[in-house]
Order: structure tokens, then sequence, then C-alpha cells
């Protein structure tokens, strides 16, 4: 008989993601689910056409693994069009398998062991753990307050001899925060002079509110010729079960980028790429975005104000923060279970985008849903 066999995790603090618990604890007691950031509503059925036209015309192998050409041009020409910034869609942009694949790829290319990477908590569960699988060490820095903005002052402390990479994400998730001129000003004046390497998460890029713009790294020259620009077309057109996004990154840093998404997965679906390809010709799909999100989210918060949660700033992303500590003491993880259990509406604990489950009692909600699913789950938590 065999010894039995043991496993020396390379990730001894990671469990099941709190999005699989949450989604599963939602339909087993049959709650509303505002927790995963996944759209209840459809996609356009003109998309959904498209793809399954070209699988009917029969594109239904490989793509080539850089990704299809004509959807590289359309994105370079939707950069251009929305940043003032046209990449080479032959050497610098690349499609991959959602946006979580090509920041694996983007850290892996470049973190080596004992590298030092920041990052700002509350941050994105899949950065922290891509990291330490390449040897590397985070250095978490909290978001300020209840604002969340970066604490400029501590990053500029942060930095070492040995930090090789800074991600940034904007909006952001969770906390529905935005980085604003000034911000990308205190930015380029640290990294300009460095080596360092940036990752900007710029996955709802299209979900921003208020007549703000979004600051996309493309748009700053000192700082895109040291970044990896990631989106995703499943956050822009409803459909994050189809796993498309993207990177725009500079020749030579899509080339390691590369290296490493070849052998994580290859490729993207082909007939997907090819209905983006012709869907992103019409640039009505993705620049009526905020105004659509921006009706939902205020409808919400007007909803929600008549609940007994405390709600905070949102500026983007489609997740809206809302405090409880003025009601209960319970951890935000026990909080979230019996919301679910004894009220029928499932949310994220904010705990669970810090590696140290920081605890400042906020929920995190989604507002990506049905006119109807809000209006129940609302009133539901205001027997609260």
């Amino acid at each position: 008989m065999l010894p039995s066999l043991s496993v020396h995790s390379k990730l001894p603090w990671v469990g099941t993601t709190i999005f699989t618990v949450m989604s599963r604890m939602a339909q087993e007691v049959g709650a509303i689910s505002l927790s995963q950031g996944a759209p209840d509503f459809a996609c356009s059925p003109e998309l959904i056409d498209l793809i399954a036209h070209y699988m009917k015309m029969g594109y239904n192998q490989y793509a080539p693994m850089e990704g299809l050409l004509a959807l590289r041009e359309q994105i370079a020409s939707k950069t251009e069009r929305c940043y003032g910034f046209a990449p080479d869609p032959v050497t610098e942009v690349t499609v991959t398998t959602g946006a979580t694949e090509g920041l694996f790829a983007a850290i892996t290319a470049v973190v080596r062991p004992g590298d030092e990477v920041i990052v700002f908590e509350p941050c994105y569960d899949s950065y922290i753990p891509a990291i330490e699988l390449c040897g590397g060490k985070a250095i978490r820095l909290s978001l300020e307050g209840e604002t969340y903005r970066i604490p400029w002052q501590q990053l500029k402390q942060a930095i070492t001899s040995r930090t090789r990479l800074l991600i940034i994400n904007t909006p952001h998730n969770p906390t529905g925060s935005i980085l604003r001129k000034p911000d990308i000003d205190q930015l380029t004046a640290i990294l300009k002079d460095s080596d360092i390497f940036l990752i900007s998460d710029e996955v709802y890029e299209h979900i921003i509110f208020d007549g703000e713009p979004h600051y996309s790294i493309a748009r700053e020259p000192l700082l895109r010729e040291r970044s990896f620009i990631m989106s995703s077309f499943g956050k822009t057109y409803h459909a994050t079960g189809w796993k498309v996004g993207y990177c725009i990154a500079p020749a030579n840093l899509t080339k390691e980028l590369r290296k490493v998404h070849q052998f994580l997965v290859f490729s993207t679906h082909t007939a997907t790429q090819y209905a983006l390809a012709e869907y992103l010709k019409k640039p009505e799909t993705y620049e009526t975005l905020p105004d659509f999100y921006q009706e939902k989210r205020d409808k919400f918060r007007q909803m929600m104000a008549q609940t007994r949660f405390r709600l905070l700033p949102c500026s983007g992303s489609y997740f809206q923060l809302g405090s409880y500590a003025h009601l209960s003491d319970e951890a935000d993880a026990a909080y979230a279970t019996r919301l679910t259990k004894e009220y029928g509406v499932a949310t994220i604990p904010v705990s669970a985008f810090y590696k140290e489950a920081t605890d400042q009692r906020v929920l995190r909600f989604c507002f990506a849903k049905k006119d109807e699913t809000l209006e129940k789950a609302v009133e539901r938590l205001m027997r609260i």
C-alpha cells in the first residue's frame, strides 16, 4: 500500500472564495443574491445572435493565441476613441480568458521570488494569491477611511529596492471609489524615475458616474510605458460567464505576458471574439453604460435610504457599500450569513477583500440587477 501523500500547500491561507460561499448559501436558502458581481438581466440579443452566427459559420477551432486580429484592432480603435491613445493591435493588445487570467499572466510575467508587490486593500481577491504563487511578497496598504483613497505618503514610504510591481484598480472593487486627475499626477510623480511596473485593473472603465471621466492609464504616456492595462468585456456587456478580457501593454511587456498566457489557456473562445469584433464597431454599446448603471445606482441608493444601513459613497463600478456598525457588533461574515438566512438577502462581507480579514462592519451590495430584484431585496432589508 502506498504511504499517505500530503500536499504542502502553496496557498495555505486560501479557502473557497467568499463569492462561491455566499452564492451557494443564497441558492440553498432561496435568498435574493446581491453578492457576486454578476447581472441577473440578459446581455444584448444582437450579441448572442452574432456568436451563434459565427459558430454556425464554422469558427469553432482555436483562435490565435494572442487573440483574433480583428478584435484587437477594434480594441485599439476603442482605446483611441476613449483615451486618445491607439495601441498597436499586433504587438500591444492581447485577448485574455477574462481579466483574471490576464492579471495572473501579467503578475507571473514580471514578479520573481523575493520581489515586493504593493497592493491596496480592500482588493480583488486574485491579486495576492497570484503574487504569492510567483514567490513574491504582497505589501498591503489600506485605502483611507470611508473614502477609500490611496494613502500617497504611505505608498512613498512603502517603496523599497525590492519593489517590483504596483497594482491599482479604478473604478474600484469593492468600494466604488475612482482615481481622479490629481491621483494620476501623484502616481506619475512617484513612479516616473523608478523601475517599478504597474498593473491598472480597469474592468469597470465604462461604469462611472456623475459625469466623471475615467482616467485610464492609457491616457498617460509616462505611466503606460510601464503598465499592463486590464479590461473585461464581461463587465461591459453584461456577460461575465463568457470570460473574455484583454490586456494593453507596451510591446516588450506584451511579449512576456504572452509567454505566460499561451501556457495558461492558449486562446479564448473563437466565435465570441468574432462577435465582439463586430459589436465593438458600435460605440454606443459601451458609451451608454454610465447612464444605464447610474440610474440603477441612484434608484438603489434611494430605496436603501429606507433601510437602517448607512451608505458609503459610490462613484463607479456596480457595487454599493453599506455600513451596519451602528446596528450590530457582529463580525461582517457572521452578519452577512445571518442576513442571508434570516432576511433572505445575500451580500459580500468586505473583510473578504483583506488578507487578514480586516473587519469594519461593512457589506458590499451588487446593484447590477433587474429593478424588481432590487426592489424585493430592499423590501426584505427594510425589516432589519
